[in-house]
């Protein structure tokens, strides 16, 4: 997202040009997206290149591309050196495709027009209290991926690219046991579970979730062999039981509280007093202050109407689940470990 790279001051000059910055973040946005598309971090990644030697590599108009990349060198995002070259900075470098943590899926996920156009629409969705997603695209979210695959791909690649530095940030934190099972209830492709299974070799693992993503899952290799199991089915039914540890890794910040009771209900039901649930979500701070998760919160809301909340409000739609919220673990990442017991 755009951002300025200051508060203003209380001067009307400065207070204007911060607005109308704010104003055009859609713009940085979309010139984020251009060089996701035409993988301009790839092209950099031996080193400075001049706009024309990465037109012709990536079969683009060089004044157009000059354009982009000076407009995106002032928010971080490349550099160009005295010659008239560009590089890589270190915000650029999460933009490559070869390079672990990658953001590239990501971005292109979030800058495309499931969320561009949903976030447009944001008015609409503060007057009727609801997503505008389903007033634009005829279905929710999650129906709608349902019958676009490519939406559907693009959604998973760039949910398991945003999700792989959370994954090793709560495998590090959390003192999974070291043996028994964790149940990755809605756990997309693996990541998560993938990296708490490699740090606890006598740990097992479910990944449960709809069969789309995992079809795609990361659980393949050798030191995971015979460790896991994947199932389909739907967390609003039923999720598997016998597990030590469940896990909701950016699950319930897709949904409103009684969707959010519905699936607590569903996990208590398979868990036997005394289990751990593990809510990996952002928590809100109070005050002012800027966060993620209050950007986040904001997105949610247009897309899928969902939310983000506070550890308060994490307490109270737990205890209507049937869970104990016992601590908050905060990550090196975004997410924090909301740690419940099963009652």
């Amino acid at each position: 997202m755009a951002t300025s790279p200051h508060r203003p001051t209380g001067d009307p000059q400065d207070i204007t040009a911060h607005l109308v910055d704010q104003a055009l973040g859609h713009v940085f946005a979309a010139a984020l997206r251009t060089a996701a598309h035409y993988r301009i971090a790839d092209h950099l990644s031996e080193g400075p290149r001049t706009v024309e030697q990465l037109a012709i590599a990536t079969d683009t108009h060089a004044p157009q591309l000059r354009r982009v990349l000076r407009y995106l060198a002032t928010r971080g995002i490349f550099r160009e050196d005295t010659t008239g070259a560009y590089q890589l900075t270190p915000a650029a470098q999460p933009l490559r495709t070869d390079v672990p943590d990658s953001l590239h899926s990501a971005v292109l996920m979030m800058t495309d027009e499931l969320f561009l156009r949903t976030s447009a629409a944001m008015p609409e969705a503060v007057r009727h209290d609801g997503a505008s997603f389903e007033r634009i695209f005829g279905a929710p979210l999650f129906e709608h991926l349902l019958t676009d695959p490519a939406a559907r791909r693009l959604f998973d690649d760039g949910m398991a690219s945003l999700s792989a530095p959370a994954d090793e940030a709560v495998a590090t934190v959390y003192p999974f046991p070291e043996t028994g099972t964790v149940v990755d209830v809605g756990g997309g492709r693996g990541g998560l579970l993938r990296a708490a299974l490699r740090r606890h070799p006598q740990l097992t693992g479910v990944l449960f979730d709809q069969a789309p993503p995992l079809a795609h899952h990361l659980l393949d290799g050798d030191e995971l062999k015979g460790r896991w199991r994947a199932q389909e089915g739907d967390f609003f039914t039923s999720v598997p039981e016998g597990g030590d540890v469940y896990v909701l890794k950016h699950v319930l910040h897709d949904w409103p509280d009684d969707a959010c009771r519905r699936i607590l209900r569903t996990c208590r039901a398979a868990m036997a007093a005394g289990r751990r649930l593990l809510v990996i979500e952002s928590v809100l701070p109070p005050g002012n202050a800027p966060h993620f998760g209050k950007t986040m919160d904001v997105a949610m809301m247009a897309v899928v109407d969902g939310r983000e909340r506070t550890a308060d409000e994490f307490a109270t739609l737990l205890s209507a689940g049937g869970f104990r919220l016992t601590r908050v673990l905060p990550t090196a990442a975004c997410p924090s470990i909301v740690e419940a017991v099963a009652e």
